[in-house]
Order: structure tokens, then sequence, then C-alpha cells
């Protein structure tokens, strides 16, 4: 029988897969797998994409739109380290919060509306909740979904392509909207192809002659008894 700790370590994801890493960032981990630790490279990316944020104010434009992509892939040779160090646990949310403080900061700043930064937030959420919550019940998404959704660096480039073509505002409603179908789509085959079991609870009878019965009874949910039929007190009164 599993321990406890046996069946949390089988309900974590890996550490890599929540990086989120896209096509480009996996390339440069093949080139030195496990040789470049990845907290420390992350950190660094954080620091010079916030650092950049903040002296131009969210105001990028032409080549500088791809400095704070090109500074965040100084965690790309660490992809492919096991992240199995005290620490590394930190690496996605360094990469969540370097990601989601681009996408704001930029869009916001370019004159991007509100609301269409804030679909396009909640959809990348949305996204990485999907990939933590999954592992929790025994599932895991398809490798094409997240090869798909492009990663964290295939994101960012597609609006520093659109903003340096003077269209960051469509390069966020079609990103948006690609991710939100992408998402739906993946939902709904998960969903239909669940199978839905029917969860039956038996009240064992008391032994026969006063005997002691069942160590810990069922207890049948809360207005029913058994078979599913409503309970007196209930909608369906006795």
């Amino acid at each position: 029988m599993n321990t406890p700790r046996e069946r949390l370590r089988a309900s974590v994801p890996d550490l890599r897969v929540l990086r989120d890493d896209g096509h480009l960032c996996t390339l440069l981990g093949r080139a030195a797998p496990g040789a470049v630790a990845p907290l420390l490279p992350a950190l660094t990316g954080l620091l010079v994409v916030g650092t950049l944020l903040a002296a131009v104010r969210g105001e990028l434009a032409g080549i500088t739109l791809f400095a704070p992509v090109a500074a965040l892939l100084l965690s790309g040779p660490s992809s492919g380290h096991p992240h199995d160090g005290r620490f590394d646990r930190l690496v996605p949310l360094v990469l969540r919060a370097t990601e989601y403080g681009y996408l704001a900061v930029l869009g916001l700043a370019s004159g991007v509306p509100g609301p269409l930064v804030f679909v396009l937030l909640v959809v990348v959420a949305c996204h990485h909740r999907d990939g933590v919550c999954r592992p929790a019940v025994g599932v895991a998404r398809p490798a094409w979904v997240r090869r798909a959704a492009l990663g964290w660096d295939g994101r960012m480039l597609v609006l520093a392509v659109g903003g340096a073509f003077g269209a960051l505002t469509p390069a966020y409603g079609v990103l948006a909207a690609y991710l939100a179908v992408l998402l739906v789509r993946e939902a709904v085959r998960s969903w239909s192809a669940t199978p839905v079991t029917e969860v039956r609870t038996t009240v064992a009878p008391p032994c026969p002659g006063g005997g002691d019965g069942p160590e810990e009874p069922v207890t049948p949910p809360h207005g029913h008894t058994d078979g599913g039929r409503p309970a007196a007190g209930t909608n369906g009164e006795a």
C-alpha cells in the first residue's frame, strides 16, 4: 500500500511541466540538459524584465519589445534540469509573475483596452490552473495541448511581433481568442471522455442477536437514503 507521502508525490505534477515552456525554451534546454540550475536564471530574467518595464513605463516599441522576451529566455537552458532542488518549486511562480507582468504592463501602457488585457490574463491563468489541477485527480493534459498553447515564451513573442508591426491590440485579441478556444475544446473533450459512475451507498443491517455491526458504518449523502430515494423531510416527503 502506498504511503500518504507517495500518494502526494503521485498527485504533484512535474515542475518542468508547470514551467509551461514553449518550443524555443525547450530547444534551449536540450542544448544543456541538467547543466544549469533553474532558479537563478529565472530570477535574473524577472529582475531584467521588471527593470526594463519600469524604465520606460511599459511603453516598449520596435526592437525593445523583444528585450523582455530575450531576458527571460535566460532561463531556457535550465528547462531540462530535473528541478529537484529545495527552492526549485519557486521557478514556475517566478515565470508566471514575469509573464503576467509583461502582458499587463505592456498592454495597459500601449493603449490596449483594459478589458481585453484582463481577458487575456484570465485565459492564460486558467490555462496554468488547468495544468496544476489535473494531476491532483490523476489526469494529465495531452502533450499536443501544451505545445499548442505556445508556452510563456511563445505568447510573449506573439505580442512582441504584433507590437512591432503596430498591431498590438489585434495581437491581444487573437491570442486571447485562440487560447480560449483551445482551453474550452480540451475541457469539453476531457469531460466527454470521463465515464460517469453511479455512487451507491449501502447501510449494513444490524447483525442478528445484537452483534456489533461494521466498525465504520457508511453514512448516506444528506437528503437521501439507500438507493438514492429522497429521505423524509426533504422534497420527497415520506
